[in-house]
């Protein structure tokens, strides 16, 4: 296994936390009498500006286009070292992406105000409450954003493109783990993080902390025979695409075809996660998307044959 059992366990109940949540979320932006007469989902105004006018057909295009330039210019920050620059970044975008998720229950200001609080508490002051907590929802509100102008046809080729994208990034080129180390340096980490050693909850996630060092004894280090030395506290982590894009191939199933369907996406995509961290091996670095990807298309193919059978 890549973690231990109770780390995975950990693991996949946050991925399976926040998919549902997401899911969650987007229900609660369609407006019901307008779909009951328009006879398809028609879905609320966000809280924060609109939706990017772009075709369901081809909106993986400049989808796929932002991410790619998206890594460049982060690239090109964490070479410079202007992790100022990078934090603020950052910081507007999960303010954004919180507010979003917030909107669908709550008035604009109360949603704003909410993910204010909540975004600068991750971004200054990160601990594992506030860096997970804030990743169940963060993904929601991007679903809110990006569901509506996605079809099952661009969100599969968009999905496709992903996989090879971390896949490549991951055993080829290598820089998606240079941005992981990146942002865990940077304490800016965009995904769940687990550390193994639960006592690290008392002090600060991704930074130095007290929980870093442990006292150890028979050692004589500065004439002393006890004393605290810097230890590593080893951590799993899963990326924010990693639950981000399921949860939008889940969410147009959701759209298109019906909302139970979707939670076998869900099921699927948990199933491919599962199944790397059971496979994998420890202290090597997997690409998850092709992974959870496959999951999602084996669920799109139960879908399709449940309503093949039921006659739908």
């Amino acid at each position: 296994m890549k973690h231990s059992a109770k780390i995975t366990i950990i693991l996949l109940t946050f991925f399976l936390f926040a998919q549902l949540i997401g899911l969650f979320i987007l229900s609660h932006y369609i407006d019901r009498e307008q779909s009951q007469i328009q006879g398809k989902p028609i879905f609320k105004d966000l809280p924060l500006g609109e939706r990017p006018p772009l075709d369901e057909k081809t909106s993986y295009v400049p989808i796929i286009s932002a991410i790619f330039v998206g890594t460049i210019l982060l690239l090109v920050l964490i070479k410079l070292n202007w992790v100022w620059v990078w934090k603020a970044w950052f910081l507007l975008a999960v303010i954004m992406s919180l507010t979003m998720a917030f909107g669908a229950f709550f008035g604009r200001w109360v949603a704003l105000s909410f993910a204010l609080i909540l975004g600068v508490w991750k971004i200054f002051k990160p601990n594992f409450w506030i860096q997970n907590f804030t990743e169940l929802f963060i993904y929601g509100g991007l679903a809110a954003i990006f569901v509506p102008i996605l079809n099952l046809w661009s969100i599969s080729i968009l999905l496709i493109l992903i996989a090879i994208y971390d896949a490549y990034a991951v055993w080829k080129s290598k820089h998606m783990i240079t941005l992981a180390q990146s942002q865990t340096k940077a304490k800016l980490f965009a995904g769940l993080y687990i550390p193994y050693d639960f006592s690290a909850l008392k002090g600060k996630l991704l930074g130095k902390k007290k929980s870093n060092f442990k006292k150890v004894e028979n050692k004589t280090i500065a004439g002393k025979n006890l004393a605290q030395v810097p230890v590593k506290v080893r951590t799993a982590v899963l990326g924010g695409g990693d639950i981000g894009f399921p949860l939008l191939f889940a969410g147009v199933v959701f759209k298109e075809i019906g909302g139970w369907y979707s939670l076998i996406i869900t099921l699927f995509s948990l199933a491919g996660l599962a199944f790397l961290l059971w496979y994998g091996k420890e202290e090597k670095f997997y690409p998850a998307m092709p992974f959870i990807g496959a999951g999602c298309f084996l669920g799109l193919g139960v879908i399709w044959l449940i309503r093949l059978i039921i006659g739908f």
